[in-house]
């Protein structure tokens, strides 16, 4: 049974299940209704392109520029951190991105994966969060396709055009993830990317 998340909980991926391997990180959001007339003309929100992106930290620190596994590098130098490609609406049920990851081809000096969510030229475009909805993390075990935990970020988060929706990271030779939720105003990925150096 899949385990609802709250915002700040952190729970294991291995200590329930020991033999887990490989997961898949599926990320989706829903564009809100434009609300007025002028928004719908100049930047509405169904023409919104969310990107999703996986940072692999080294003691908790973001050190290269190709430890950042996105639709501009689709897998990582490792080949265990695996970006399955852009989707540049957000429409149709579901995961809107994915990333793969093998847990156990992780090197081990990697000890943390920041999945993280920005809007393509949000400030130019004059898009943030707020215009989102119904957006969710969830963790699938790879090789029986069962969902193991998801959490929906029920927050509102206008003026934001970055998120960072949780972190998988390694403790005490245990997986485990966090639910952080937390909205920032970095305009790219290598923006929220330097937050971890």
């Amino acid at each position: 049974m899949s385990v609802s998340l709250t915002k700040g909980q952190k729970v294991s991926l291995t200590k329930e299940n020991p033999g887990l391997k490989k997961i898949m990180v599926g990320l989706g959001w829903d564009a809100a209704e434009p609300k007025g007339f002028f928004q719908s003309l100049f930047g509405g929100a169904s023409n919104i392109d969310c990107d999703a992106s996986a940072i692999l930290l080294q003691n908790g620190k973001y050190l290269d520029r190709s430890d950042i596994v996105y639709f501009n590098n689709l897998k990582h130098k490792s080949g265990s951190v695996v970006h399955t490609g852009d989707n540049l609406t957000g429409e149709g049920d579901g995961d809107d991105e994915q990333i793969l990851i093998d847990l156990s081809a992780v090197p081990q000096n990697y000890d943390k994966i920041v999945i993280v969510v920005n809007i393509y030229a949000a400030i130019s475009r004059r898009q943030d969060f707020g215009m989102i909805r119904n957006a969710f993390v969830r963790i699938v075990d790879n090789s029986t396709g069962k969902e193991m935990l998801k959490y929906d970020l029920s927050e509102n988060y206008p003026g934001m055009t970055a998120m960072i929706f949780g972190e998988i990271y390694r403790h005490n030779g245990e997986w485990k993830f966090n639910a952080v939720g937390m909205g920032t105003r970095d305009d790219s990925i290598q923006e929220l990317a330097n937050r971890f150096k």
